[in-house]
């Protein structure tokens, strides 16, 4: 993606700045002056602008940081194993040890749950909360955990199949298409954005490169040993991760909640984000 060129249509760009740190040039949105530091991590094949509608209301009060993933949005690609689960926790938490950042919460998205989740377990954060927005900390059932990671695989080994990939996904209907299947219905402004997003080869390389790197298969492991205070916030309508499997992580949990808004997706926190943000707030005990 272009930032140049890009930079005017992006949501709070006025907060952007660029960090070089582990490899990556890191694309991040700060907002806020005082309270907890929360750190904001988006989901695959997502970027930071999913956060538009709740960055600065959260930073009211909260210090808030919106990073874009490596690979994704205006970061850049991550080198060795740093698109896998634990290079991005590694690397994520080496920028915040660069900014003199401490986190003390955690809001993920779908993946970007499960980044905040191997932080804490294998950076040793001690945040005050670890909340989850349709976290994706479980593999997917069926024959969809079996063949995803491998298929992305193959498809991230040539440069042609995401130039194809943005070339498909920029053909009329097939970004509603792809939207729809999330169980979320968002406006004008939030398909604009996406359209920007999918039509991107190199944000398309990031996203196939993240899933090919992507390993769940010790997810309900990793849930057991969290002891910091976790909260999922569900849509009753996801169709990216299924609502069942965030029943089966709080089974897991020593200290969790279970939140289900049923007529919401997997895009909740763009579908109702004054809604979202009082949620937050209450976990945060800043209400």
């Amino acid at each position: 993606m272009d930032w140049e060129r890009q930079r005017h249509d992006w949501p709070h760009s006025d907060r952007s700045q660029f960090v070089s740190v582990a490899g990556v040039r890191w694309h991040l949105q700060t907002a806020g002056t005082q309270g907890p530091r929360v750190l904001l991590l988006h989901g695959t094949g997502a970027s930071l602008h999913t956060w538009r509608d709740l960055l600065l209301p959260l930073s009211e009060h909260a210090q808030v940081m919106a990073v874009d993933l490596p690979g994704h949005g205006f970061s850049s690609l991550a080198s060795g194993d740093g698109m896998s689960l634990s290079g991005m926790s590694s690397s994520i938490s080496a920028l915040l040890n660069h900014l003199n950042w401490p986190v003390q919460a955690f809001i993920g998205h779908s993946a970007g749950a499960a980044i905040a989740m191997q932080m804490v377990l294998d950076q040793h954060w001690q945040p005050e909360v670890l909340i989850g927005i349709n976290p994706a900390w479980l593999p997917l059932p069926g024959l969809a955990g079996l063949l995803f990671p491998p298929t992305a695989k193959l498809l991230a080994m040539t440069s042609r199949v995401p130039r194809w990939f943005a070339q498909q996904a920029s053909h009329p209907g097939v970004l509603e298409k792809l939207l729809q299947s999330t169980g979320s219905v968002l406006d004008a402004r939030g398909m604009a954005l996406y359209a920007q997003l999918v039509a991107s080869p190199t944000h398309a390389q990031g996203a196939l490169k993240m899933m090919a790197a992507w390993d769940l298969s010790r997810g309900a492991d990793k849930l057991r040993q969290l002891t910091c205070p976790v909260r999922l916030l569900v849509g009753g309508k996801d169709g990216t991760v299924p609502p069942v499997q965030a029943k089966q992580a709080l089974a897991l949990l020593h200290n969790g909640e279970l939140t289900e808004w049923l007529p919401y997706g997997h895009l909740v926190h763009e579908e109702a984000p004054a809604e979202t943000l009082l949620y937050c707030l209450k976990q945060l005990h800043l209400e």
